[in-house]
């Protein structure tokens, strides 16, 4: 299973954010470091900041700044705040009547899958992701 480009930046974005050296970080710096458009970065960013994860700061010497402690930031909480959490969750042939008393015929072994990617990401904090900054390629 893949993440969409929209949460995949998101998490990009903020894991970013996370290492830098200066809690404040412009708009412009991000699109140029982290190589997404102007428009559709700012569009994250006001979805992130919509659920809280983020704030701004106006002014000459302002910007964009984590919310929370990264500890207690959850990958679910991002994907969240900029998508749908179904995508990832619901049938995995896109049946919106699939169940257990009306499985589809994967349902049985998606089940598993989806219940260790919910885990995964109600447990992985932004801390657990920008832990190690050798793995990140920024």
């Amino acid at each position: 299973m893949n993440l969409t480009n929209t949460s995949r930046y998101a998490i990009r974005i903020l894991s970013f954010m996370a290492i830098q050296e200066k809690k404040l970080v412009s708009a412009k710096f991000l699109v140029e470091k982290l190589n997404i458009s102007d428009k559709y970065l700012r569009s994250l960013m006001t979805l992130l900041a919509k659920r809280g994860l983020i704030h701004s700061i106006q002014g000459r010497d302002g910007g964009y700044e984590i919310n929370k402690p990264l500890n207690e930031l959850y990958l679910i909480e991002i994907i969240k705040a900029v998508e749908s959490i179904d995508k990832y969750l619901g049938c995995v042939l896109g049946f919106p009547e699939c169940s257990d008393e009306n499985p589809c015929a994967l349902h049985h072994k998606w089940m598993p899958i989806k219940e260790e990617t919910f885990l995964f990401m109600s447990k992985t904090t932004l801390e657990n992701i920008v832990k190690d900054r050798s793995i990140l390629k920024f």
